[in-house]
């Protein structure tokens, strides 16, 4: 699965949490992140493409469901070839006239069960892979979430929108001064916390 659809797709679903007000509108691109000189009080936003591209938890997620992924395709790839292979082996036997009737009926039987057991597993896998994409997209929009909070008891920001470069996902400011883009603050704080989490979580 490639990162960018990761990136799209927690970008979708940490949309509507990012925000203290929960606001949204129709816009265009940011402006050029830079040092914030936000005070409190300030509307302020940061990029959700830069912050889940540079996300220490959205990496180390989608790099171990990566190599899952890579493991259960492989695996796929296997079965079909296979099957395939039974298949054309089957066929040249009947061509050469080396089967009964009997015989070429069983064994054909025996290939359309398998053919149905490999696409059935094919499926379940599938969507395993799929469920377990959702949660971890899940994990990583919760996090967000919550560290908005966090993040925000320190600065006493107005409002924190969530902006990205594509307007399917989540509201992108039109025009912003770079002053008021914290993406950068943000993206620091987001890992050193992450950080400290797995330092917790190893004791």
């Amino acid at each position: 699965m490639k990162k960018t659809l990761l990136i799209f797709g927690a970008a979708a679903a940490v949309a509507l949490a990012v925000s203290c007000n929960q606001t949204t509108g129709n816009t265009t691109q940011a402006a050029p992140a830079q040092d914030s000189t936000a005070v409190a009080g300030s509307i302020v936003f940061f990029n959700m493409d830069k912050v889940l591209e540079g996300y220490d938890m959205a990496n180390d997620l989608n790099s171990v469901f990566e190599t899952k992924t890579s493991g259960i395709q492989a695996e796929i790839d296997r079965r079909g070839k296979k099957l395939e292979k039974d298949a054309n082996d089957f066929q040249n036997k009947v061509d050469k006239g080396l089967l009964t009737t009997s015989v070429a009926q069983a064994q054909y039987q025996k290939l359309q069960q398998q053919q149905q057991e490999y696409q059935e597993y094919a499926l379940r896998k599938q969507q395993e892979m799929a469920e377990e994409q959702q949660v971890m997209m899940n994990q990583i929009a919760n996090a967000i979430s919550e560290f908005v909070t966090e993040y925000n008891q320190t600065h006493q920001y107005a409002l924190i929108l969530s902006t990205s470069g594509n307007i399917l996902s989540t509201p992108v400011v039109a025009c912003g001064d770079a002053l008021l883009d914290i993406t950068e603050d943000f993206l620091a704080g987001l890992n050193a916390a992450y950080i400290k989490t797995k330092e917790t979580q190893k004791k």
